[in-house]
């Protein structure tokens, strides 16, 4: 049996990023998804998501800081940066996220 290797990729540091206006330290140089699985390693299972786009069911709206643009992105494909505030997720994220008590919009998953 082959090993599958660590789930999060190395990192020396955390980076701060918002979620549903909650600030969490999540592993830097690591998907969005990656980092939502760290908060929450037991809702956000591997088999839950596609993990290469197919499904959008992790999709976001997410943007770097006050007074900057708003965009939509598959959080899977996302990487992770110091001071990013995702605001509206996919109803999948939403539900796996529940137990951290975000106030989290749902967005439609298209």
């Amino acid at each position: 049996m082959s090993n599958p290797g660590p789930l999060y990729r190395p990192y020396d540091k955390l980076v701060k990023i918002t979620l549903g206006g909650k600030e969490f330290e999540v592993p830097a140089g690591n998907m969005l998804l990656r980092a939502m699985q760290y908060l929450s390693p037991e809702e956000v299972s591997y088999g839950r998501f596609c993990w290469n786009e197919e499904c959008q069911y992790c999709r976001v709206n997410y943007d770097l800081g006050p007074d900057t643009q708003s965009r939509t992105a598959i959080s899977c494909k996302l990487m992770v940066q110091d001071g990013m505030r995702i605001t509206e997720v996919a109803q999948e994220i939403r539900y796996c996220l529940r137990k951290l008590e975000l106030e989290l919009k749902e967005k439609e998953t298209k």
